[in-house]
C-alpha cells in the first residue's frame, strides 16, 4: 500500500472556505479518479498563529496507479487548488510505502 500525503498550510483567513473546499469538491475529485482507495484529513496539532495545516493522505494499492494520478490527473486538480487560493497556502507531498 502506498499513501500520497499532501500537507497544506492555509491562512487563517481562507481556512473555513477551503476546508469546506476540500471537503466538498476537491478530495471528492481526486477520488472520482479510481486511482485511491481511501482517503483520510487530518489536523496537524501545531500552535501556529498565522495559518493551519492540515495532512490529506489518499491510500493507494499499486505504484502504477499512483503514476497514472500524476500523470493524467494531478496536474489539473492542482492548478485548480493553485487558481482558487493562490499565494494563501503552502504545501508539500510526501510518498510513504506502508510496510506495517
Amino acid at each position: 500500500m502506498i499513501i500520497y500525503n499532501v500537507t497544506v498550510k492555509v491562512e487563517n483567513e481562507i481556512h473555513d472556505a477551503w476546508l469546506q473546499w476540500m471537503r466538498s469538491i476537491h478530495i471528492p475529485e481526486v477520488m472520482a479518479t479510481g486511482c485511491f482507495e481511501k482517503n483520510e484529513l487530518a489536523k496537524v496539532l501545531v500552535d501556529d498563529t498565522d495559518g493551519q495545516t492540515y495532512s490529506i493522505q489518499y491510500r493507494c494499492r499499486e505504484r502504477s496507479l499512483l503514476e497514472q494520478y500524476f500523470e493524467m490527473h494531478a496536474p489539473k486538480l492542482q492548478e485548480e487548488h493553485l487558481t482558487r487560493y493562490k499565494d494563501k497556502f503552502v504545501a508539500f507531498r510526501t510518498l510513504l510505502e506502508l510496510i506495517d
